[in-house]
């Protein structure tokens, strides 16, 4: 839905506005055309471009370091990628970086101390046009708040003059956040992962007059696009990034199978890697990992409604919702359990008891299918 109307910085129910100006965009936009392949974000803030240390090259001098400011696609940096030698920079000469597959799921494996990264990744999504809501280095998270990408508004007539008058008339009708995990592996060894979460404007009535905001499906591939150019942020080439994003490996297998009464999901990998991409999986579900044991194998986490999803019906906030208006988030812990190469997923109470509910079973549904 490409709407007109006035600008909004977080997704909020809202009327349709502007009726005479949308009128006429009715009348004059017959040819408009998405850039679909295209990546332009905007926040509700906006932050000046990081300062660099004295002792190394300013990154924003070479075409394949080009801030995301403007609208940027694949081929986009190819063509930018420099012809000739690049001034030497403290990250240009590494081949350090490279990612990993694991059937929809990717995640950068960087050999370098994580404290040594998390000013370059805060740096690389505030020049991509993003603000962070969460920063919190020892955790390993960062958040971006929502924002839209206007890459996908229409390239009609209407968008090239009314539009840069008006620029905050056009929305895309979609905002997207960015959550990002640091994982330490070793001391000279990380793991990145890129989560993504979505929004959509849908009409609410039939008469097509109002509203609302609800969670669309996470974007494994905007989530990769991402992660590609994080690797051309820490100095792997355009060439190499995106070969390396093109290389897949046979996506491991997650299904539901009953145990001992009760139903796990069963996955096809070791406890080391199944810890991570479940993480990853909590993450794009929405829950908030409170803590984590790694050494028993628990994700503690919970499950709060947005205020967006208290006001219409995103599926989780159903899921969850208690007849008591100020009921207390409910809280689950994620058991993993491996043998050899094997590792399960129990749901359980807050008290550490197997949870065999109807929630429980369907948030394991969920959580086998995105790790599929």
């Amino acid at each position: 839905m490409n709407n007109i109307h006035a600008p909004a910085s977080s997704p909020t129910s809202r009327g349709m506005a502007l009726p005479a100006l949308l009128a006429c965009a009715v009348g004059l936009a017959g040819c408009s055309v998405l850039q679909e392949d295209k990546v332009d974000y905007k926040s509700a803030k906006r932050v000046s471009t990081l300062e660099v240390p004295p002792d190394l090259t300013q990154l924003s001098a070479e075409n394949r370091y080009a801030s995301p400011n403007s609208v940027v696609t694949a081929s986009g940096y190819q063509a930018a990628a420099p012809t000739s030698a690049s001034k030497v920079t403290a990250t240009n000469e590494v081949g350090d970086v490279r990612i990993e597959r694991a059937g929809s799921q990717r995640w950068l494996v960087i050999k370098r101390p994580a404290d040594k990264l998390w000013e370059p990744l805060r740096g690389f999504w505030q020049e991509s046009g993003f603000v962070l809501t969460l920063d919190q280095e020892n955790l390993g998270l960062m958040e971006t708040d929502w924002a839209e990408n206007r890459a996908k508004l229409p390239q009609d007539f209407i968008r090239s003059t009314i539009g840069k008058v008006f620029e905050g008339m056009y929305d895309t009708g979609e905002r997207d956040k960015f959550r990002t995990r640091v994982e330490r592996v070793g001391a000279n060894e990380t793991e990145v992962y890129i989560s993504h979460r979505g929004m959509q404007e849908v009409y609410s009535t039939s008469s097509k007059d109002q509203t609302v905001w609800q969670p669309r499906a996470a974007d494994p591939e905007l989530e990769a696009e991402f992660l590609r150019r994080m690797m051309l942020k820490l100095g792997v080439s355009a060439e190499q990034a995106s070969a390396q994003l093109a290389a897949s490996a046979p996506p491991p297998k997650a299904r539901l199978i009953s145990a001992n009464g009760a139903t796990v999901v069963e996955l096809d990998e070791n406890f080391d890697r199944a810890w991570r991409r479940v993480g990853l999986a909590l993450d794009r579900t929405g829950f908030t990992v409170e803590d984590r044991d790694r050494a028993r194998g628990l994700y503690f986490v919970r499950y709060v409604a947005t205020e967006t999803e208290n006001k219409d019906t995103g599926f989780f906030a159903n899921l969850f919702r208690s007849s008591k208006k100020d009921a207390a988030p409910v809280k689950y812990r994620v058991l993993l359990q491996s043998t050899a190469a094997l590792t399960t997923l129990q749901m359980q109470n807050s008290e550490g008891q197997p949870d065999n509910s109807t929630v429980a079973q369907s948030v394991l549904k969920i959580l086998a299918s995105d790790l599929q």
